[in-house]
């Protein structure tokens, strides 16, 4: 009897500070607006503003041909990839337009295309990119070079009267069937709607539990805390409660007012799961960010800190860069950024439908993460108290 009523004493002391905790956010207003911001406007902003496909590249012609030719070859640069910015009367003007940013590239057809192509004689084009973007100028050579390539393989196959609409007919013909999986569209709304969600979670996971540590040593009511009847599990549990809740309501107004009714974003698996996950993972960062409060004294130096450790989080986490691709030392520190496991399973389950079953090792390494995270926040903790 007497260990039931320490037992509901207990948690009745973490209920009451949980609430106070939620309470102390509502009564800051820039942090609950930065918090309805990061969950709605931000996530809309990445998913409709930020694309990976090439779109729109300003193209200027230069065409000293001026035959049927190379008006053909010209017209197959068209819109979405390619906009016609003009043409030009001297080479000089197209590396202007490259150098002042008017133009992405200069398409340079020269004389004599055309009665090359009639003898059945090789010959050139020029096309020069502005590859300030890496990614859009090797999208833009990428584009240039199957359109060129199609034109070049249609006049061969004109000259010796085979129709390719109806294949090749003398030969074997090999039939290339292209099927994309969980986004056959190629929507990059969906993959940075999604990418954007996570990298908020990801945020205040750490930053929300800081500054409601913080806010203790600003405000002076850490002493308070310091003769108080509780103990430093019941000061910081209700810390990571609290914040985890705000952060499952953000997660769920991002997914359900942003993601899946703007941009049709399917749901392949479960949302129970997805949500579990999420839990798992934000009260793994929150004890990121309580071992950031017990080192700073400050809010500035607690959002630095938490700049400090997320920006190599989000480079380590494959989002951006593929595992493949990176040198071998970067890809030994991606297993230990919780964020590289978190994305993982959320595309797992919300594009491709994974269960537990298939994304238990992504679950299994947050909690590893978890528990060392926790562990020496705890120490470091009660070292404060004492």
């Amino acid at each position: 009897m007497t260990l039931f009523f320490l037992n509901r004493v207990w948690w009745r002391r973490v209920q009451a500070m949980t609430w106070k905790e939620l309470l102390q956010l509502l009564r800051d207003p820039v942090l609950l607006v930065f918090v309805l911001y990061a969950f709605t406007a931000d996530i809309y902003n990445a998913a409709s503003g930020v694309s990976f496909q090439l779109n729109n590249a300003a193209l200027v012609l230069s065409d000293s041909d001026r035959t049927a030719a190379s008006r053909e070859l010209a017209a197959r640069f068209m819109p979405p990839e390619f906009r016609w910015a003009g043409a030009m009367t001297h080479p000089e003007q197209g590396q202007q337009m490259l150098d002042d940013g008017k133009a992405m590239a200069v398409l340079d057809i020269p004389p004599g295309f055309g009665a090359a192509l009639a003898r059945g004689d090789g010959t050139a084009v020029q096309m020069q990119i502005d590859a300030s973007n890496s990614v859009q100028g090797f999208l833009a050579a990428v584009d240039a070079t199957q359109i060129i390539a199609r034109y070049g393989l249609e006049q061969s196959a004109s000259r010796l009267g085979v129709d390719l609409s109806s294949g090749l007919s003398s030969g074997p013909v090999i039939s290339n069937h292209t099927r994309v999986w969980f986004n056959p569209n190629q929507n990059d709304a969906w993959f940075m709607g999604i990418s954007e969600l996570l990298n908020v979670v990801t945020l205040f996971s750490m930053l929300l539990p800081a500054a409601a540590m913080v806010r203790e040593k600003e405000r002076g009511t850490i002493e308070q805390l310091l003769v108080s009847p509780l103990s430093p599990l019941q000061i910081m549990l209700p810390k990571i409660i609290a914040m985890v809740a705000v952060i499952l309501g953000g997660t769920a107004l991002g997914l359900f007012g942003v993601l899946i009714p703007v941009f049709s974003i399917p749901v392949a698996g479960s949302l129970l799961l997805f949500f579990a996950l999420t839990t798992v993972y934000v009260s793994t960062l929150a004890g990121i960010g309580i071992g950031i409060a017990t080192v700073t004294r400050n809010m500035a130096q607690a959002g630095m800190m938490v700049i400090l450790i997320l920006a190599p989080m989000m480079f380590l986490s494959g989002a951006w860069t593929p595992p493949e691709a990176m040198p071998a030392v970067m890809r030994w520190g991606m297993y230990v950024s919780p964020l590289y496991y978190y994305i993982n399973a959320s595309y797992g389950i919300l594009m491709k439908g994974a269960g537990i079953t298939v994304l238990w090792p992504m679950f299994a390494g947050i909690v590893v993460l978890g528990l060392l995270v926790r562990s020496v926040t705890m120490l470091r903790f009660k070292k404060q108290f004492q």
